[in-house]
C-alpha cells in the first residue's frame, strides 16, 4: 500500500508541473473562415432630394468563392436603392478565396421624403447561407459643409520650359451653394494660377452649387533654371469649416541651353582679306542636362569661308562652357570693311546663333601693288604732258 501510494505521489509530481504550464498557455485565436458583407459605415445621414453612395464589400476568408444573389429590402416607397460594381446595376457578385469584390448602395431620397430615420437591408443569398447587412439611414436638411478635390492626372512630366496644367474635379458635397477658395503650394520660384477648364481667366475663387462638381485648372510654371527632379504642389480649397486637400507632382527633364558668344563677350575682331584669321569662341551650355553632340556652323557673306576647330564638341555638361577657334578667311578681292557673319551651335533639339562683327583690311601686298599702278600712271602722264606739251 505505501509502495501505491509513493509511485502515485511521484506521478502527481511529474505531471502537475506539465498541467500548470498548459493552463499557462494562451489559447491561439481560431482563423476566421467565411464569406461577410461589410462596409465602413452602417449608418449614414442623407439630405432629401440628393443621392448617397454607401461602398460595400463582399469579402471571403479562406473558403472556396461562391455566387451570391444580391438585394435590398426595406427600401421606403419613392426612394431608389440600387446595387453597383464596376459602376454598373449588379444583381450577383463572387469574390475568390481571401480577396474581396467592391460594391456599392445608391440610395436616392425624394426632395419631399419625410425625416423619419429607415433601415435598408441589403442581403447576399449563396447556396447554403444567407448574409444580412443592415444600414441606417437618417435623413437631416441641412449637412456640415464637406468638398472633395481630386487631381484627373496627378504627375505631368516636361521641361523647365512648359506650362504643366492639371485639370481638378470640386466637388460640393453639402446641402447648400458654396464659394470656395483655391490655393497652391507650390516650390519656391514657381508660379501657380487657377483658372477656369477652358478660358484664360484666372481664380482666386469659384462658386460651386450644392451637390454638383466643378472642373478648375491649376497652371503651373517652374522656373527656367529648375534642375531634372520631381517637385510636388499642394492644393487645398476651403469654404466655410470644410476644407479638401490633394498633391500633384511635376516631373521635370532636363534639357540644356545653349549660348555662342566670344572670348570675355566681345563679339568682334579683324581679319585680312585673303588670309585666315582665328577668333575665339566660347559655348556654353547654361541648362540642365548635358548637350551632347555639340555642331557649329556659320552663316556668311558669299566667298567667305568660315570653319571651326574644333568642328564639334562631345558634349558640356550643365553650367560648362568650351572654347573653339572660328577661322574666318574673307575672300581675296573683299572691300575693306565691316561684315556681320552669323555663328551657328547646335545639340539635339537645341540651337544658339550669335553674329560677330568682322572688320576687313585689305591685303598690304595689294596696296603696293595699287600704289605702283598709280606711280607708273603719273609717269606716263608726266611723260606724256612733257612731250606733247612742247607741241
Amino acid at each position: 500500500m505505501r509502495f501505491r501510494t509513493a509511485i502515485l505521489t511521484v506521478f502527481l509530481a511529474t505531471l502537475m508541473p506539465a498541467l500548470g504550464a498548459l493552463a499557462q498557455e494562451p489559447q491561439q485565436a481560431q482563423p476566421v473562415k467565411g464569406i461577410y458583407l461589410l462596409t465602413d459605415y452602417p449608418a449614414v445621414t442623407v439630405r432629401p432630394g440628393t443621392t448617397s453612395t454607401i461602398n460595400l464589400r463582399l469579402q471571403n476568408f479562406q473558403v472556396p468563392p461562391e455566387r451570391f444573389a444580391l438585394s435590398v429590402e426595406g427600401v421606403p416607397e419613392g426612394w431608389t436603392a440600387t446595387l453597383l460594381g464596376g459602376g454598373q446595376p449588379v444583381a450577383a457578385a463572387m469574390a475568390t478565396m481571401n480577396d474581396s469584390t467592391t460594391l456599392q448602395l445608391r440610395i436616392e431620397v425624394p426632395a419631399d421624403a419625410d425625416m423619419k430615420p429607415r433601415e435598408v437591408i441589403v442581403n447576399a443569398t449563396g447556396g447554403q447561407s444567407k448574409i444580412a447587412l443592415p444600414i441606417q439611414v437618417s435623413l437631416a436638411k441641412e449637412l456640415p459643409a464637406r468638398l472633395s478635390l481630386k487631381p484627373q492626372l496627378p504627375s505631368l512630366r516636361g521641361s523647365a520650359r512648359s506650362n504643366f496644367e492639371f485639370m481638378l474635379d470640386l466637388k460640393n458635397d453639402s446641402g447648400r451653394d458654396l464659394v470656395v477658395g483655391l490655393s497652391a503650394q507650390a516650390p519656391p520660384n514657381f508660379g501657380a494660377t487657377f483658372g477656369e477648364q477652358y478660358g484664360s481667366q484666372e481664380l482666386n475663387s469659384i462658386p460651386v452649387p450644392a451637390g454638383e462638381s466643378k472642373t478648375v485648372k491649376l497652371t503651373v510654371r517652374p522656373p527656367s533654371t529648375a534642375r531634372a527632379d520631381t517637385f510636388p504642389v499642394t492644393v487645398r480649397a476651403s469654404a466655410e469649416d470644410a476644407t479638401a486637400e490633394t498633391k500633384v507632382e511635376l516631373a521635370i527633364s532636363g534639357q540644356p541651353q545653349l549660348t555662342i558668344s566670344g572670348r570675355d563677350g566681345v563679339m568682334s575682331g579683324r581679319a585680312e582679306a585673303g588670309r585666315e584669321t582665328s577668333i575665339p569662341v566660347v559655348v556654353a551650355n547654361n541648362g540642365t542636362a548635358p548637350a551632347e553632340r555639340v555642331e557649329l556652323s556659320s552663316t556668311a557673306p558669299s566667298g567667305w569661308q568660315i570653319r571651326f576647330e574644333p568642328a564639334a564638341l562631345d558634349g558640356i555638361p550643365p553650367g560648362e562652357q568650351r572654347e573653339v577657334q572660328a577661322l574666318i578667311t574673307p575672300p581675296d578681292k573683299a572691300i575693306a570693311g565691316d561684315y556681320v557673319p552669323t555663328l551657328n551651335v547646335t545639340a539635339g533639339g537645341e540651337s544658339a546663333n550669335a553674329q560677330f562683327r568682322i572688320t576687313v583690311a585689305t591685303s598690304t601686298m595689294w596696296g603696293i601693288v595699287g600704289a605702283g599702278i598709280i606711280g607708273i600712271a603719273l609717269l606716263i602722264m608726266v611723260g606724256a604732258v612733257a612731250r606733247f606739251g612742247r607741241r
